[in-house]
């Protein structure tokens, strides 16, 4: 399963490379608004913003280091697993700017920006930095795969089936909202009360009804 995920990480890959090549070149029009828009005067220079972006992916990059070593203690001292910290709330924490940036452009009526905030964000998670981590490790000689237990990829479904489901409509209003957020407070109280033991993982859940 290894190998499969090492070479389905390339292809994935690929299809992202592809994504970008057809939304910056090939099908610009597309992805424009349709309403003319004055163009912003930039208040950096593309020199004094790429210094700002390498210093700040540096303290990002160390943050996590710490964030990393400290993740342990707080999963023993909370009695929670590691996938809550990894799938709820690491999540929310890291992804602050761009929850903000999505709900602000959103209230100022600019919902192609703020879906594509959302829904690029998750686009680039699956089809970039999943894989980018598998070839990773690939290179480290550490064995890493994309082989997800049954719950994870049922929550992965339901996400995807949601998702297509409320954009496909073009407009959405506050109960299709309050619907998406509840849906996600069950799934943090689930991977919240999973716990921390050996034999209190979701994966167990694997085929035990059908086994019993």
């Amino acid at each position: 399963m290894v190998m499969v995920s090492r070479w389905s990480s390339v292809l994935l890959l690929l299809t992202y490379s592809a994504y970008l090549f057809f939304q910056l070149y090939t099908h610009v029009d597309l992805f424009t608004s349709e309403e003319a828009e004055e163009e912003e005067e930039p208040d950096l220079s593309p020199v004094v913003a790429a210094f700002l972006l390498l210093i700040l992916t540096c303290v990002t990059a160390y943050s996590t280091d710490c964030l990393i070593a400290a993740l342990q203690g707080a999963v023993d001292r909370w009695d929670v697993s590691k996938e809550f910290m990894g799938i709820i709330m690491l999540p929310i924490i890291g992804n602050a700017a761009e929850h903000y940036t999505a709900v602000t452009v959103a209230a100022k009526d600019k919902m192609d920006l703020s879906l594509g905030v959302a829904a690029g964000s998750s686009c680039q998670m699956a089809l970039m930095v999943t894989p980018a981590t598998i070839l990773m490790g690939w290179v480290l000689d550490a064995d890493m795969s994309l082989d997800f237990h049954l719950f994870q990829v049922a929550v992965l479904l339901l996400s995807v089936v949601l998702a297509t489901t409320i954009l496909s409509t073009g407009t959405s209003n506050w109960l299709e909202g309050l619907m998406l957020l509840m849906t996600y407070f069950v799934l943090a109280l689930i991977y919240f009360f999973e716990g921390s033991g050996k034999n209190s993982s979701l994966a167990s859940l694997d085929f035990v009804a059908i086994s019993g």
